[in-house]
């Protein structure tokens, strides 16, 4: 996965947005024409402010929206949408491995960083999961500890353990 270009705001490619309700809390969509560039948690510990420039609208989440709805009802477990993630290389080599990860499995940092040929890169991988900017889609949810237990997340431990449980239910 390569990081994208950012796009010029113009009418054809702006950055549109779209608040959603989910059973973990409100969940901010943003994206372009290229794909989704954020799914953020807005009841969580750090929501994300909407920028001025941004155009308030459903339709282009439509797919994402009703990916999402199945995924919280159990019948999802595996995303198709055209993500246009932006970060540097070993950021785009991290979440592109986490997208491996079966639903209702767990790995831990250290797996990730032997999965993608670094290693000794755990403390790395775990900042790289850390600014995941497309919560469940990419689901960094799934990473933990080495010693197994729940460490970090940028909705709060709560939402991950609510999405762990959630696909370890219907696994």
């Amino acid at each position: 996965m390569k990081p994208s270009v950012p796009h010029k705001a113009s009418k054809d490619a702006g950055i549109f947005y779209w608040i959603s309700p989910s059973p973990v809390g409100r969940l901010l969509l943003v994206g372009n024409s290229a794909g989704l560039q954020g799914l953020q948690f807005q009841d969580g510990v750090h929501p994300l402010d909407i920028q001025p420039m941004w155009t308030q609208s459903r339709e282009p989440f439509h797919t994402v929206l009703a990916q999402l709805k199945e995924y919280f009802d159990g019948s999802r477990t595996r995303f198709q949408i055209a993500l246009n993630l932006q970060g540097t290389p070993f950021q785009c080599q991290v979440w592109k491995a986490l997208q491996s990860i079966p639903y209702g499995r767990t790995v831990s940092y250290g797996k990730i960083a032997h999965q993608i040929g670094s290693p000794k890169a755990s403390r790395a991988v775990g900042a790289a999961n850390g600014q995941n900017p497309v919560s469940i889609i990419v689901p960094c949810h799934r990473v933990i500890g080495s010693n197994g237990k729940l460490v970090g997340y940028g909705g709060g431990l709560p939402i991950k353990t609510a999405l762990l449980a959630l696909e370890q239910s219907r696994d």
